[in-house]
C-alpha cells in the first residue's frame, strides 16, 4: 500500500484558509518559438517543498491510499516534478470557483489536488489526463468544490471545469474544451466555459447528463430552454466576484490582445455587459519574457492602477493587508485583487518544448512568493532532486536556508518604500532571468549530446547539477539584496553609496499635499 501523498495534506491546509490562484495558458501556435505555456499561481500563506518524484513499478494488488479512501494502483507511475509537470511534459494548473456549494460532497475522499497528482502519474498527454480524472471521479467521486484546471502538453492545451454532485451522489458534472492553437486562455476562482459544442470530441468532451442533471436540479430549464452555459448555470456571478476574479483575466487579455478593446465593464458588474470571451488570439507572438511579465502585474497604466491613490500610501505600495473586503456604516467595499500578490506561496511557468527530448524539453520555471518580485528559476523536468533550499522551510520559523524565507523577506521588507525598492529588486530579478535564458541553447545542447553518447541518466544529472548550482547562486544573491536594501533604506533615509552619503529624501510632493489637505495638524 504506497504512502498518502504528505504534498495533498499541506495543499488541503492551505486550501481550508484561501481562495485565490490565477492561471494562464499560452498554446504552441502563440509562442515565437514553439513552446506551450502555463502560469499556476498559488497564492495563500503556506511554505511548499517542491519535490522530484521517481517513476515506480508496482505489483498487481497494489493500492494508492488517499486520506481514509483508496483506489487500485496502476503498474507503472511517471515522475513527476512537484504537483506540475511529469516526465512527459504534461503540465497542470487550477483556480478554485466552489460555485454552487450544494454541490460540494466534502466527505468524499478525492479531492482535486489529488486528481491533478494522479493524472500526472497516468497520462502522457492532456487528453489522457482529463480521462484519468474524469474516470476516477465517476468511479469514485469528488470531494472538492468547482474546479478549473489547466491541462497541457507540449502540443495541445485544455481547460478541465469541474463541480460534484452533492453529498448522496458519486460522480462530478464537467465539460472540457480545447484551447484553439495560436490562442491564449486565463481562469482566476471563477467558471470560465460558457457555450460548448455537444458533437465534436475534438475540440470538447463533457459529462453525458449534464444538462439533465443541472435541470433536476433546478439550475437550469428544459421547457424555456437558452443557450446552456457551463458556468452561468453551475458558477451565477455577483458583482463582487467578477470584480475579484475576471478583473485579473480582463488585465491578461487586455494587454495581451489590446486590439480587441475588451471592456472593463464586465468585470466591474455593470448590467448587460458581455462576458469575456474563454480564448483570445493575442495582437502578437510570446516568448518568455512576455508570459512572465503578464503575470506580473498590479493593474499598471489602467483605471484600476494600485501602485495609485491613498491606499498605495506614500511610496506607490500595490499591496494590501487582507481581508480585500470590509464593511463600514452598513455599506461594503472591497480593494482589487490583482495577479500579482505578496501572499503568494509560489508560481511557475511550466514551458514545453515538442522539437525535444522530454527530460530536456520540459522546464518548471519555479519562482517563491510574489510573482512581480521573485526570480523564475529554470528547472527541468528531468532533475533527480531540486535544489535544498526549495525543498525545506517552516511557515513559524525564519530561515536562510529556505528559499521561501528567502525570497518572502525581500518582497515584504520592499513595503517600506516600494517605489524605490522595487526598482532595486527587478535590476537582479532581470539579470538573473536574463542570464538562465542565455544559457538554455548551450545547456539544452549538452544534455542532448549526453542523453546521445551516454544515455538519460548522465544527460539528467548534468541537468540536475545546472539547476542546483544555479538555485544556490540565485540564493546567495537574494540574500545579498535583501542586506543591500535593508543597508540602502534603513531609519527612512536613502543611501548614496558612491559618495558616501545620507539622504534625507521625505515623501513624494503628491504625498504632501493629501496630508496637508486631511490633516489641519501639520499646519
Amino acid at each position: 500500500m504506497t504512502k498518502y501523498y504528505l504534498t495533498a495534506i499541506l495543499i488541503l491546509l492551505f486550501i481550508a484558509k484561501n481562495f485565490a490562484c490565477t492561471n494562464f495558458i499560452v498554446t504552441k501556435g502563440a509562442s515565437l518559438n514553439g513552446s506551450a505555456y502555463l502560469v499556476y499561481t498559488n497564492d495563500g500563506e503556506w511554505l511548499y517543498h517542491l519535490k522530484k518524484y521517481p517513476a515506480k513499478d508496482y505489483k498487481k494488488g497494489e493500492w494508492l491510499q488517499i486520506g481514509k479512501g483508496k483506489i487500485p494502483q496502476v503498474s507503472h507511475t511517471y515522475a513527476t516534478l512537484g504537483f506540475h509537470m511529469n516526465e512527459y511534459q504534461l503540465s497542470i494548473g487550477e483556480t478554485t470557483f466552489t460555485g454552487r456549494e450544494e454541490l460540494w460532497n466534502k466527505k468524499n475522499f478525492i479531492k482535486y489536488w489529488n486528481l491533478m497528482k494522479i493524472a500526472l502519474e497516468r497520462a502522457k498527454t492532456a487528453r489522457e489526463a482529463i480521462r484519468v480524472m474524469t474516470t476516477i471521479v465517476e468511479k469514485y467521486g469528488y470531494g472538492s468544490e468547482g474546479e478549473s484546471f489547466s491541462i497541457v502538453d507540449p502540443n495541445e492545451a485544455w481547460i478541465l471545469e469541474m463541480i460534484g454532485k452533492g453529498e448522496n451522489e458519486k460522480g462530478a458534472v464537467w465539460v472540457a474544451v480545447k484551447i484553439p492553437d495560436g490562442y491564449v486562455s486565463a481562469h482566476a476562482n471563477m467558471s470560465r466555459i460558457g457555450e460548448f459544442p455537444l458533437n465534436d470530441t475534438s475540440v470538447c468532451y463533457y459529462y453525458k447528463d449534464i444538462i439533465k442533471f443541472a435541470a433536476d436540479k433546478g439550475y437550469y430549464d428544459l421547457k424555456n430552454p437558452r443557450p446552456f452555459r457551463f458556468n452561468e448555470v453551475f458558477n451565477p456571478s455577483t458583482p463582487e466576484r467578477l470584480k475579484y476574479c475576471e478583473s485579473r483575466v480582463w488585465s491578461i487579455f487586455n494587454r495581451l490582445a489590446p486590439s480587441l478593446n475588451l471592456s472593463i465593464d464586465y468585470c466591474r458588474g455593470v448590467k448587460g455587459a458581455s462576458p469575456y470571451p474563454l480564448y483570445v488570439r493575442p495582437d502578437k507572438k510570446l516568448d518568455f519574457k512576455d508570459v512572465a511579465n503578464i503575470i506580473r502585474d498590479h493593474y499598471e497604466g489602467t483605471p484600476l492602477d494600485m501602485t495609485k491613490g491613498i491606499q498605495a500610501g506614500p511610496f506607490g505600495n500595490p499591496n494590501r493587508v487582507r481581508p480585500l473586503n470590509w464593511e463600514n456604516n452598513g455599506k461594503k467595499y472591497q480593494w482589487e485583487r490583482a495577479i500579482s500578490t505578496y501572499n503568494s506561496a509560489f508560481s511557475f511557468i511550466a514551458q514545453m518544448r515538442s522539437w525535444l527530448p522530454d527530460n530536456i524539453g520540459g522546464i518548471v520555471w519555479f519562482g517563491e512568493d510574489d510573482t512581480y518580485s521573485t526570480c523564475y528559476l529554470p528547472m527541468y523536468v528531468g532533475i533527480k532532486k531540486v535544489p535544498d533550499a526549495y525543498k525545506i522551510g517552516d511557515i513559524y520559523k525564519f530561515s536562510w536556508k529556505s528559499a521561501w524565507w528567502v525570497f518572502n523577506f525581500v518582497a515584504n521588507f520592499a513595503n517600506i518604500r516600494y517605489v524605490d525598492m522595487i526598482k532595486d529588486i527587478k535590476k537582479v530579478q532581470k539579470q538573473h532571468e536574463n542570464m538562465y535564458l542565455s544559457q538554455i541553447d548551450s545547456i539544452d545542447a549538452k544534455a542532448i549530446k549526453l542523453l546521445k553518447t551516454s544515455g538519460k541518466e548522465k544527460s539528467n544529472i548534468f541537468l540536475t547539477n545546472y539547476v542546483s548550482n544555479e538555485g544556490s547562486k540565485l540564493i546567495t544573491d537574494w540574500i545579498n539584496l535583501g542586506e543591500y536594501i535593508i543597508t540602502k533604506y534603513n531609519d527612512g533615509y536613502v543611501k548614496d553609496f558612491k559618495n558616501h552619503k545620507i539622504n534625507q529624501t521625505g515623501y513624494p510632493k503628491d504625498w504632501y499635499n493629501k496630508v496637508n489637505r486631511y490633516n489641519t495638524n501639520c499646519k
